[in-house]
């Protein structure tokens, strides 16, 4: 292992043992005192290599190499919670030698990419590139809550129209699904006060606890289990985008409730939205939070709809039901053969040494956020996905290989 690769891994390591999950803001740190410190490390960092840098009052950072017409480079360093199931400390940052990899909550998404690119940066510096066009690498703070700091830059500077980000899949992706977070509001007769599941809009909701009466019988049927007065359903998280690799803990808890109507809408039926379709794939529908009160239940969904849709194809959906639009983003719709998703395919084809076509996904990343942008790694086809679940890693080889596709992409887009 080269200097560049140790000193890489070292900061991935150091920057993961913030926990940059958005929590109560405090003055000046709107996101919490995690995500602050987690930012100024970054940008310290980036300092000591001899870049200028912007801080944005800590709801974003930025990292600037060189002059002229601008060019992005767009990661975020705040994270999902951690979650339940880890057998790893998710912000300890451990460095396993013996299996290659680094562990820790943001890893793979999107502390580890946000540092490699970084240090892509430096090593293009230290060997003398000069930019003809002026790198603008840009940190988010809000990526995975609501994206209040992308709105904050836009109000405090000028966006570049384009560049890439490193939030997603190899080879690069060209179109992202539209996303909408919606909360649905189904009457009951019942107080479920201590109904509670799920972390995260984006998270398959993997615990989910509520208390009542103990029927073993039920229970056993619908793998619940009766723990310190609670009934509790166990799943497995996953990203909001790909909710068929997670199992729901939501539904028996439901269904040992008695509320299989509202479980059927929204984990049977799905209002129908998995007839919407496009060559970017289906509509994807998960409920991945629910709250209970004295005769309501809320359910809060993610919801991913195919590029070249639109809003109003989902929403004429929910013609009838009590809902409130949380967040959303419009999709993203690149032409496979425009010169940025060309060229960033084929520095990643020509480092693999593969022959890869540029790809659609249902995640958003912030590449939406410039006029022309895409999405670029740092995930690979076959794969293990580790992205919003526990025991979250980024393996060395990984690490080596990022070094190598994003530095001459960097080199090649700016030169």
């Amino acid at each position: 292992m080269n200097d560049l690769f140790e000193k890489t891994a070292l900061s991935i390591s150091e920057i993961i043992r913030f926990n940059s999950a958005k929590c109560a803001p405090e003055k000046g740190m709107p996101f919490g005192r995690g995500t602050a410190d987690c930012l100024d490390y970054f940008l310290k960092l980036a300092r000591s290599f001899g870049f200028e840098t912007v801080n944005y009052d800590n709801y974003a950072g930025e990292v600037i190499f060189g002059e002229g017409e601008d060019f992005a480079i767009l990661a975020h360093l705040d994270v999902v919670p951690a979650g339940s199931g880890w057998t790893h400390d998710p912000f300890g940052g451990e460095i396993d030698y013996a299996h290659k990899k680094i562990w820790g909550r943001g890893a793979m998404d999107d502390k580890g990419p946000a540092i490699i690119c970084l240090y892509c940066m430096k090593q293009l510096k230290d060997e003398g590139f000069v930019p003809a066009k002026r790198i603008r690498l840009i940190v988010g703070c809000n990526e995975e809550s609501g994206w209040e700091c992308i709105k904050y830059f836009n109000e405090h500077s000028t966006m570049p129209e384009t560049g890439f980000s490193p939030d997603a899949d190899f080879p690069v992706i060209y179109a992202e699904k539209g996303i909408m977070h919606v909360k649905f509001t189904f009457p009951t007769a019942l107080d479920l006060t201590t109904l509670s599941g799920g972390n995260a809009a984006n998270m398959v909701c993997d615990e989910c606890v509520v208390k009542a009466d103990v029927n073993e019988e039920r229970l056993s049927g619908l793998g619940l289990t009766a723990e310190n007065g609670l009934i509790v359903s166990r799943g497995k998280s996953a990203h909001g985008s790909t909710p068929e690799q997670g199992v729901n803990a939501i539904p028996p808890i439901l269904k040992y409730l008695g509320l299989d109507g509202i479980c059927e809408k929204l984990f049977e039926t799905k209002f129908g939205l998995n007839a919407l379709a496009d060559e970017t794939g289906i509509c994807t529908f998960s409920p991945n939070v629910v709250r209970g009160g004295k005769g309501s239940v809320t359910v809060t969904c993610d919801i991913r709809y195919p590029a070249t849709l639109s809003r109003e194809d989902v929403l004429k959906a929910f013609d009838g039901e009590s809902y409130e639009i949380l967040s959303e983003q419009s999709p993203l719709f690149n032409d496979k053969q425009c010169a940025l998703v060309q060229v960033l395919c084929g520095a990643y084809n020509e480092v693999t040494g593969k022959r890869m076509q540029p790809v659609a996904i249902g995640g958003g990343t912030y590449a939406r956020a410039l006029k022309c942008g895409a999405a670029f790694g740092p995930e690979e086809e076959g794969e293990e996905n580790v992205i919003h679940q526990p025991n979250e890693y980024i393996t060395f080889e990984k690490i080596e290989k990022c070094l190598k596709i994003y530095k001459l992409a960097i080199e090649r887009l700016t030169k």
